[in-house]
């Protein structure tokens, strides 16, 4: 079977499980991780090896900046320090127990020991992203769960960097600690540059898939340059897309936005399913290159690696909700998250891509390479299956379910921005000014009782039959070759477009899976 043949089988069986994974209301990457282990098992099954260096630009880049551009700079300012917590304590302190394990335990060197630490403790962009995409948490706590997940990986290819160096060179020597201190802010002017030079070209392939695949090629090329510039490449596609973000204003073309966003949505959603389903298929790779004596002996340290990271984060997160209720008592300010959001946030710690491809990473002499690559792998598995599939009980079981919430907060802001509408129409006079008016203000008072503004609810209802008529008669109009297909195509979006402005939420919507 040659390598496309193997893709699409791969894509068919990913569809399948997508399927399975919404009806049974279980994540979709501990499914797909899962399954691709299986995958592996089979007999014959085509074996597709992940290159550690494409697989983070491929995988991560895109995930980073799709995830960056959605996290406003106010929200990151808000909740820096628990920003600060999970995306850099949180990893040092998971990194150095698993490093004192490893000595402890199986006897590795220091630096390798800490290597290991590094790989396996950050959370996964991709799987963090992913799995919060279904599930109805307060938004406080997907923000910092999102934001962590946009900045531990910094911390931990840092760490990843410097003990891999100690380890090679016997010590760390002052060209590399200098390179490795200026990673961070050289990372983050570099993005800034880079975001800023982008915001000038993007007027000139607006409207234009150009445009579009222009996205994709400054994604890639952000990291593969400071790749090269030996900076963080985390820190440097996330700050370019925060700048980017943060220079929108209303003049930029709606056009262009609702295409970027389907695409991006799209081809985000692919790499993830790809990336999943690929990581469990690197199972043969691993146990294949160990005999069942050093499998035996991985598989022990393993599992209390698993056990440590799991709880190593657990404690972390209570130990930062003592510190945030004695910090409210004494300063005010933010209130701290209830005790089930810190354990849910605890929980959130899912291992993925960036484990696996840093441990991939290491050389080949590596001191116990072969064991700490089955570490790395039972870390991603085990956090994406055990943690992954539970979420969605423990949030109904602690009550954390907040669709009302966000169901409310969508509702005041339509609110205000009916108002500010009708504010803008104050001063207006004749026939579309008053039509206007009245669509708007029929919007805000359905907004605020959507339940009893029943003449709302019908006209839209009457708005879809009349679209739907039309729709017939357009498909009339090209069976008698009245129109040509590109009248018809222009025509037809004109009706998707009329439909969608008078359909519900729950309409509009295209879930994941």
């Amino acid at each position: 079977m040659t390598f496309f043949e193997s893709l699409i089988v791969l894509m068919g069986v990913a569809t399948l499980l997508l399927q399975v994974a919404r009806r049974l209301c279980l994540p979709y990457p501990s499914m797909l991780a899962a399954a691709g282990v299986a995958v592996a098992a089979i007999p014959g099954a085509p074996s597709i090896p992940i290159t550690p260096e494409t697989a983070l630009a491929l995988f991560i880049a895109p995930i980073l900046i799709d995830a960056a551009y959605d996290f406003p700079l106010g929200a990151a300012r808000k909740l820096l320090v628990p920003l600060i917590v999970y995306a850099v304590i949180a990893v040092l302190v998971t990194a150095v127990l698993v490093a004192l394990l490893g000595v402890w335990m199986v006897g590795l060197p220091l630096a390798a020991a800490l290597t290991l630490g590094a790989i396996v403790a950050p959370p996964d962009a991709a799987a963090a992203t992913a799995v919060l995409s279904n599930l109805p948490v307060s938004r406080r706590v997907e923000a910092v769960l999102k934001g962590e997940s946009l900045f531990n990986d910094a911390t931990a290819l840092l760490l990843f960097t410097a003990a891999v160096t100690i380890q090679s060179r016997g010590g760390l020597d002052g060209a590399t600690a200098l390179q490795l201190g200026l990673a961070v802010p050289g990372g983050i002017l570099l993005g800034i540059a880079l975001g800023l030079l982008i915001r000038r070209l993007t007027p000139f392939v607006e409207n234009t898939v150009g445009g579009t695949l222009s996205q994709f090629v400054y994604a890639f090329a952000t990291w593969l340059i400071a790749e090269r510039l030996h900076l963080s490449a985390v820190l440097a596609t996330v700050a370019s897309a925060m700048t980017i973000a943060a220079s929108i204003d209303e003049r930029d073309s709606p056009r262009m936005r609702v295409h970027s966003f389907a695409v991006w949505t799209t081809v985000v959603f692919l790499l993830n399913v790809l990336a999943f389903l690929l990581m469990g298929m690197q199972a043969r790779t691993i146990f294949s290159a160990m005999n069942s004596a050093q499998l035996h002996r991985a598989a022990g340290f393993a599992a209390a690696v698993v056990v440590a990271v799991i709880l190593a984060r657990l404690v972390i997160a209570l130990v930062y909700r003592l510190y945030a209720v004695a910090r409210h008592r004494r300063r005010g300010g933010l209130a701290p998250v209830l005790p089930a959001e810190s354990f849910l946030i605890g929980w959130t710690g899912m291992r993925g891509l960036v484990t696996l491809a840093t441990s991939f990473a290491l050389p080949a002499n590596f001191p116990e390479r072969d064991m700490i690559v089955l570490v790395a792998f039972a870390v991603v598995l085990a956090t994406l299956i055990i943690q992954g599939a539970t979420l969605g009980p423990l949030i109904r079981w602690f009550g954390l379910n907040r669709e009302d919430e966000a169901h409310e907060e969508l509702e005041q802001a339509r609110v205000a921005l009916a108002e500010a509408a009708l504010v803008r129409l104050e001063k207006e006079t004749g026939d579309a000014a008053d039509a206007l008016r009245l669509s708007y203000r029929e919007a805000r008072d359905a907004a605020r009782s959507p339940q009893t503004h029943k003449p709302y609810a019908h006209r839209n209802g009457l708005a879809v039959a009349v679209v739907l008529a039309e729709r017939r008669r357009l498909d009339e109009l090209r069976a008698e070759h009245v129109v040509g297909p590109d009248a018809y195509l222009a025509l037809q979006e004109d009706l998707d477009w009329k439909q969608l402005a008078v359909t519900g939420d729950e309409d509009r919507r295209i879930d994941e899976s």
